[in-house]
Order: structure tokens, then C-alpha cells, then sequence
């Protein structure tokens, strides 16, 4: 099969927001203004809630797998969301993937420019899924790719980027990999279902890696990073770059801020896994 003939989808070409916000603009456009409507509840600082945290080293524990195991069942079933600490993945590599993706988002616009998101697909560097010109815009942009199976990858994206970001990719993704099955075989654990028939639907899974980038904004009461949304795939697993709180997820008819551990991924259960473990269920 050749790479080209799978996509994600396909979304218009939109201005570079990085690139905007280098020349410090006093107001926000308006395609990236939200409306009053647009702002939710938010959990306040004074009731502030945390999400579940799960220790990968006491899910393969015997001592603490079943109170581990209880514990991601109740954040599966009444979260879809939680933070992994303990994850086995190497500070080394996770440090190498943090400072490596700041680089690449550095590089020169012309450098960037070979890794633009090409008309009607949705990798490379943009904004995903804008099917119109008067559709707000978030203040954001990202680089998206297909990683695995390697067959998927686009001749001109992964295995051009630049060493040594293409080589510590390339061990991220294998990682990454590797803990998702890991995840998806304690999931099925916790939720009482057979590990077996999980891993059959999983081995031949497809990867997708996205990075997102949140430039400085001079209003930023008035615009949203990333709008609301859930995440059409198995599970999400998710680094932040920095200990900043800007994730928000909905629980209870609220939004609760996510404020990210030191070493820990957050782990996001995604429609197609939701709807697989309904059928199993």
C-alpha cells in the first residue's frame, strides 16, 4: 500500500500563527476571536479536582495489581481520562523528544515550509480539519504525521525531517508503541474483559503523532488554543512540553484543568476504544 492513498481527512491551508505572533499584535484577529457563548463553566480554584493517576508499575505488580486495576476501571468508566506515572518509557528519551520538538518549531520559515500541509490532507505543519474560510481558527498549529505502520509514512514528511529529531522519532514512536498494547491489555483487565480479543483488534493499529504549539497571545481571555472536541481514535497518549495548565476536560457538565505531573503522560480513552469496549461489554 503506498502511503499516499491514506489520509485523516483533508483541510484548507490557513496562515501560520506562529509566524503572527512573532510580530506581537496588539489585538487578536478576528478569525481567532471566540464569542461570549463559546466560554464554559470552569471548575474554580477553590473546588479543584484532580484527575485519576495510575501507576503502570503497580498495574504489573502483584502485590498492588488489583487495587491498581480498580482504579483504572474507575477512571475508564467515569473519567476517559487519567495520568500515568511510572510508565517505564526513559527520562533520557522523553527529554530528548521535548528539546528536539522545540527545535523543529524553531526552524526557519523557509525550513518549515517543506513540511507545509498540502491541499486537502492534514499532515505536515497547519491547522487540522478547517473546511472553510470563515471558520474560526484556534490559536494554535501543529505538525501531524502517520508513524506506524511504517508504511503509512509520507515520503516527504517523516523521513525527511531533520536529524536528530528523525532518529529520536523514530525510538519515541517504538516506545509508544509498545505502551499502548500494554495499556490496552490492563484496560481490558480492569474492565473484565478478555485481554485476547483486545490485542487481535489492536496489533495491526495504526499511530498517529501530532505536536501542538501555543504561541504567546496578547489577549488570551479571547481566543482558544485548542477548540473542544474528542479524540477519534483508540487511546491518546500525551506529553506536555512544560508544566503549564491549559488542558481542560468535561466532567459533570464542567471543565476541569489538567494540571500535568512531572514525568507522567495523560492518557485520553478515545471514541473507537469507547465504542469497542461498549460492544465488549
Amino acid at each position: 500500500m503506498e502511503a499516499k492513498s491514506t489520509t485523516m481527512g483533508s483541510s484548507l491551508v490557513v496562515p501560520l500563527i506562529q509566524e503572527l505572533a512573532k510580530n506581537t499584535p496588539t489585538i487578536v484577529p478576528s478569525r481567532f476571536t471566540v464569542n461570549d457563548e463559546d466560554h464554559v463553566p470552569l471548575i474554580s480554584s477553590s473546588e479543584q479536582v484532580l484527575i485519576p493517576v495510575i501507576d503502570m508499575q503497580k498495574l504489573l505488580s502483584g502485590d498492588f495489581m488489583d487495587s491498581e486495576l480498580g482504579k483504572l476501571d474507575h477512571a475508564c468508566r467515569e473519567w476517559g481520562f487519567f495520568q500515568l506515572v511510572n510508565h517505564g518509557v526513559s527520562s533520557s528519551l522523553v527529554e530528548k523528544v521535548k528539546v528536539e520538538i522545540q527545535e523543529f518549531f524553531n526552524l526557519p520559515m523557509k525550513e518549515k515550509e517543506k513540511f507545509w500541509m498540502r491541499p486537502g490532507e492534514t499532515e505536515g505543519f497547519g491547522q487540522n480539519f478547517v473546511v472553510s474560510e470563515e471558520q474560526r481558527l484556534d490559536w494554535a498549529y501543529g505538525f501531524t504525521m502517520f508513524t506506524l505502520p511504517t508504511y503509512l509514512r509520507k515520503p516527504h514528511l517523516f523521513p525527511k525531517l531533520p536529524l536528530p529529531l528523525r532518529d529520536t522519532l523514530e525510538a519515541w514512536s517504538a516506545e509508544l508503541g509498545n505502551l499502548s498494547q500494554k495499556l490496552l491489555h490492563q484496560m481490558a483487565k480492569a474492565l473484565g474483559i478478555d485481554a485476547n480479543d483486545v490485542k487481535a483488534l489492536f496489533e495491526e493499529a495504526m499511530q498517529t503523532m501530532r505536536m501542538n504549539y501555543y504561541p504567546p497571545c496578547p489577549k488570551p481571555e479571547q481566543v482558544i488554543g485548542f477548540n473542544s472536541h474528542s479524540d477519534a481514535s483508540s487511546i491518546t497518549i500525551l506529553l506536555q512540553l512544560n508544566e503549564t495548565v491549559g488542558l481542560q476536560i468535561k466532567k459533570d457538565g464542567m471543565w476541569v484543568p489538567v494540571i500535568p505531573l512531572p514525568d507522567a503522560f495523560i492518557i485520553n480513552v478515545g471514541d473507537i476504544l469507547e465504542v469497542i469496549l461498549c460492544y465488549f461489554l
